[in-house]
C-alpha cells in the first residue's frame, strides 16, 4: 500500500495545466464575454444529460448530491470523501465539460481545506467553491445561517490557493453574509475575498434585482450567481446577468426539481399520497427528513446549553 504523500513544509508552486484540460477550458471561458450557464449535476445521469445538450460547464451541487445521492437535507451532513467520490463519477460522465464543484466549508479547519483541494483536484474538477459559513453549514436559501469571522475564511481561502497543484484550478469564494449581516456586510466580505486572491466571487442569496445590480457594481472581480428555483433570489434572465457583468450562473435545481415533481406525480398515479411540504427549497429538504434532522439538532443544542 502506497502511503499518502507528505504535505510540503511550504507552498508548492502550482503548474499550469495543458490547454485541453477542463480547468484550462474553464479559465478560457472566464476570459471571454458572455455568461457561463452551469446546470446542477449530482450523479452520472444528470452529468451525461448536461454533457450531451451542449452546455460549456456544469455545477456539482452539494444540495443535489445530499438529496438525490443520500436522501439527506443540505445541512452539512455529507463528508469530504463522499463529495469527492461523487465528483469523480460526475467528471467521468461529463467528459470534456468543466465541473464547478461545491466544497461547502472545506470540511474543517485550514488543514482540512488542503486535503479537500487535493482530493477535488484528483477527482478532476475545474473549480472548487468554498464558503464562509460555520460548520455544519446550511443551504444558502434556508434561514438561520451562521458565519465564521472574515479573518478565518481568508485563512481558508489562502490555504486553498496555495494548496493547488494546478494553477488553472479556479477557486471560488462564496459569502453567505447577506441574510445574517445584510447586503453591505456581504459586499465588504466579497471585496476582501477578492483582494485575498479568489478567482471568482459568489455572493449568495441576493433578494432583489436591485441587490443583484448593486453587487455587480460594487465587487471588482468575476462574479458567480446562484439561480435557485423558489429561492430567495429572483429568477433573472441570462442576458440581464451578462449585461451586469456576471460571468457564471449556476442552476442547482434545473434537473433535480423536475425530477422530484414528476417523480411525485408518477407515484400518486400508482396510488401514493402527496406529502405536505413547504414551498421552495425547504420543501425539497423536508421530503428527505429536514424536520427530523432539525429536531435532533435542536435537542442536542439545548442539551449542550443546559449542560454548560
Amino acid at each position: 500500500m502506497t502511503p499518502n504523500p507528505t504535505p510540503p513544509s511550504s507552498p508548492r508552486p502550482c503548474r499550469a495545466s495543458p490547454p485541453a484540460t477542463p480547468a484550462a477550458r474553464l479559465r478560457a471561458l472566464l476570459k471571454q464575454d458572455g455568461l457561463i450557464t452551469a446546470p446542477g449535476v449530482y450523479d452520472g445521469l444528470s452529468a451525461a444529460l448536461v454533457a450531451r445538450t451542449g452546455f460549456t460547464a456544469a455545477y456539482l451541487t452539494g444540495a443535489g448530491v445530499a438529496v438525490a445521492g443520500f436522501g439527506l437535507p443540505d445541512i452539512g451532513l455529507l463528508t469530504q470523501s463522499e463529495m469527492a467520490d461523487r465528483a469523480r463519477t460526475v467528471v467521468t460522465a461529463l467528459g470534456r465539460v468543466p465541473l464547478i464543484a461545491d466544497a461547502d466549508t472545506g470540511y474543517g479547519a485550514p488543514l482540512n481545506v488542503v486535503r479537500t483541494v487535493q482530493e477535488y483536484e484528483r477527482a478532476g474538477v475545474a473549480a472548487i467553491q468554498l464558503e464562509d459559513q460555520a460548520f455544519p453549514k446550511r443551504c444558502g436559501h434556508l434561514p438561520d445561517k451562521e458565519l465564521i469571522p472574515e479573518d478565518d475564511f481568508v485563512a481558508k481561502l489562502t490555504v486553498a490557493l496555495e494548496a493547488r497543484r494546478d494553477c488553472d484550478t479556479v477557486i471560488i469564494a462564496r459569502t453567505d453574509a447577506r441574510a445574517p449581516l445584510g447586503l453591505d456586510a456581504a459586499i465588504r466580505r466579497a471585496e476582501r475575498y477578492a483582494r485575498a486572491g479568489a478567482d471568482v466571487i459568489f455572493v449568495e442569496a441576493p433578494e432583489s434585482l436591485a441587490e443583484i445590480e448593486h453587487i455587480a457594481a460594487s465587487v471588482d472581480a468575476p462574479l458567480l450567481i446562484n439561480m435557485v428555483q423558489g429561492g430567495l433570489t429572483p429568477d433573472t434572465a441570462p442576458d440581464t446577468l451578462a449585461a451586469l457583468g456576471y460571468r457564471v450562473a449556476i442552476h442547482p435545481g434545473a434537473l433535480l426539481a423536475p425530477y422530484v415533481l414528476h417523480g411525485l406525480e408518477a407515484l400518486t398515479r400508482l396510488g401514493g399520497t402527496l406529502p405536505e411540504v413547504t414551498p421552495g427549497p425547504q420543501g425539497l429538504f423536508e421530503l428527505v427528513g429536514l424536520r427530523d434532522w432539525s429536531a435532533v439538532g435542536e435537542r442536542y443544542r439545548r442539551h449542550t446549553k443546559d449542560g454548560a
